[in-house]
C-alpha cells in the first residue's frame, strides 16, 4: 500500500485523490495521536490558502477533529509559515495546513505541524497514517459524548499576530521604496500588503484578488512574466512573488531580471556576514542549486552543505548541525533564528533589508552570483520508479555527461508532489542542455508506456 503522506503532507486533486472523507479521518486520527501525546484536551490550529476546496476540507477536518475530543482553532486564510509560527505562540498540540503550494486551483493538500513549529517527523506521520488505516478498517476508537465532544474557535486576531511578528524580523523601513508584490492570489494576498505598507513602502499590487479558482494562475513565483512586466512599467525598486501559500519567495530586480532561491541565499549571506548573524559561515542548499551558487559561496568564503531536494531535508540539516542559513533554489529560504520552516514573507523582508544595508540596487546585489544556463523537463509518468532499470535512460544519461564533461551536470528525480520525473542539465550551452534533456526524457517516457 502506498504511503499516504508524500514529501509535503498529503497532497491530490480535491474531492478525488483528496475527498472530504479523508480529510475527516486524517483529522480524527491526528486529535487521537495527540490526545495520546498530550496533557488534556489536545488543541489544533488550523490555517488554510484561498482554494475554493478550502472549506470543504476545513470543515472535514475540524469535524474528525471534534468527534474525536478535540478543539479546533480557526485561523482562516493565512499562510503556512504563520500555522507553524502561531501554533508554538498558541501552544497548540498540532498546526495543520490546508494547501497545495503551488499547485494549480483543482488540486488541494493537508500538512502538519508538531506544537513546536515543524513539520511532522516520518515516523509521527507514519503512526498517524497508521490510525487513518484503522479508521478505514471501522477498527474501534472511543467517541467522546457530551461534554467531551470537541468545540471549534475561530480567531479573527491570528494573522495580526503573524503580521507583527514578522514585521519584527527587520530593523529597517523601506520608506521611498516602490514594490510590486504579486500575491499568487493566495494566502498572503491580506497580509504581506499590510506588512510592507506599514513599514513604509509604495506597493503595487497584483495577484491580490483571489477567487476560489485563480490561485498561481499565470501568477505568483511559478509565473513570473507578469510580475517583470509590472516592475518595467512601474519603474519599482524591485519585485516581490510568493506562492499559493506563502513559504516562498523570488523576486524582480528593477532592470527586470529574477532573483531565485540561489540568489536570495547569497544575498542573505551578505548580509547575515556584515551583522555577524553567520557565525558557522555555512549555507545548506539541495543539489538543485546551480553550479554559479557554488562559486558564489566560495567568493564569499563560506561552506556549502548540499542536501537531497525538499525544504525538510534542508532544515534536518539545519538543525543537526545549528546551521543558520539554507534554502532551495525555489525560494524556500529558512531563518531558523526566525522561524522553524520557509518563510516568504520574512526571505523578503531580509533581500529589502540587505538593500537597505547596503545602499545597494535589487541588481546589484543580483549580480553577487552569476547563473549558469539550466534546462528542466518534466516527463508525466505514471510510476515513478519504472525509469530507474531502464539501460536505454542510463545510456542517454551516461553520453550526456560525457558531453558535458566537467563544465555541466546532469540531474534526474522524481517529483515528491506530483506525478513527474524531472530531468536537469546545467551547464555553458543552453541549446545543447535542451538536446540532453530532451533526449533523456524521451527514454523516460518510453519505459513508462
Amino acid at each position: 500500500m502506498a504511503r499516504l503522506f508524500g514529501t509535503d503532507g498529503v497532497r491530490g486533486e480535491a474531492n478525488t485523490q483528496l475527498p472530504p472523507e479523508l480529510a475527516y479521518r486524517m483529522g480524527r486520527a491526528a486529535t487521537i495521536y495527540f490526545g495520546e501525546h498530550s496533557d488534556g484536551r489536545p488543541q489544533i490550529l488550523i490555517g488554510r490558502d484561498t482554494r475554493i476546496s478550502g472549506e470543504m476540507l476545513e470543515s472535514a477536518l475540524v469535524a474528525g477533529i471534534c468527534s474525536a475530543g478535540g478543539n479546533a482553532i480557526l485561523a482562516g486564510v493565512v499562510p503556512t509559515p504563520a500555522v507553524a509560527y502561531l501554533a508554538r505562540k498558541l501552544h497548540a498540540a498540532a498546526g495543520i495546513v490546508i494547501s497545495a503550494s503551488h499547485n494549480p486551483f483543482h488540486d488541494n493538500g493537508i500538512k502538519f505541524f508538531g506544537g513546536n513549529g515543524y513539520k511532522l517527523p516520518d515516523k509521527v506521520e507514519d503512526d498517524i497514517e497508521q490510525i487513518v488505516r484503522d479508521i478505514e478498517a471501522k477498527k474501534f476508537f472511543v467517541r467522546p459524548v457530551g461534554a467531551d465532544v470537541g468545540h471549534i474557535e475561530r480567531r479573527q486576531n491570528l494573522l495580526e499576530d503573524y503580521i507583527g511578528f514578522v514585521m519584527s524580523t527587520t530593523s529597517e523601513r523601506f520608506d521611498g521604496m516602490k514594490i510590486v508584490l504579486d500575491c499568487a492570489n493566495g494566502a498572503a494576498y491580506r497580509a504581506m500588503p499590510a506588512v510592507l505598507e506599514r513599514l513604509g513602502a509604495e506597493v503595487i499590487l497584483i495577484g491580490d484578488k483571489p477567487d476560489g479558482l485563480n490561485i498561481n494562475d499565470n501568477c505568483g513565483s511559478t509565473h513570473m512574466d507578469g510580475l517583470r512586466q509590472a516592475v518595467l512599467q512601474h519603474g519599482a525598486d524591485i519585485g516581490i512573488a510568493h506562492d499559493g501559500d506563502a513559504d516562498r519567495c523570488l523576486c524582480i530586480d528593477e532592470r527586470g531580471d529574477i532573483i531565485d532561491g540561489d540568489h536570495i541565499m547569497i544575498i542573505c549571506a551578505k548580509l547575515m556576514l556584515k551583522v555577524g548573524a553567520l557565525p558557522d559561515k555555512t549555507i545548506v542548499a539541495t543539489v538543485m542549486s546551480n553550479i554559479g551558487f557554488r562559486q558564489a559561496v566560495d567568493e564569499l568564503g563560506l561552506t556549502c552543505k548540499i542536501t537531497a531536494v525538499g525544504d525538510r531535508y534542508v532544515l534536518e540539516n539545519m538543525l543537526a548541525n545549528n546551521h543558520r542559513l539554507g534554502g532551495e533554489q525555489s525560494g524556500h529560504i529558512i531563518f531558523p533564528d526566525y522561524s522553524t520552516t520557509g518563510d516568504g514573507l520574512i526571505t523578503a523582508l531580509q533581500v529589502l533589508t540587505a538593500m537597505k544595508k547596503f545602499r545597494a540596487t535589487a541588481s546589484e546585489l543580483n549580480a553577487l552570483m552569476t547563473t549558469y544556463p539550466q534546462v528542466l523537463v518534466n516527463v508525466r509518468v505514471r510510476s515513478k520508479d519504472a525509469y530507474k532499470t531502464s539501460e536505454a535512460v542510463k545510456l542517454a544519461i551516461a553520453e550526456g555527461e560525457a558531453e558535458l564533461g566537467t563544465n555541466g551536470r546532469i540531474l534526474i528525480r522524481a517529483s515528491g508532489t506530483e506525478p513527474l520525473i524531472r530531468v536537469m542539465a546545467e551547464g555553458p550551452d543552453k541549446n545543447r542542455l535542451m538536446r540532453i534533456c530532451n533526449k533523456i526524457a524521451a527514454e523516460v517516457e518510453k519505459c513508462d508506456a
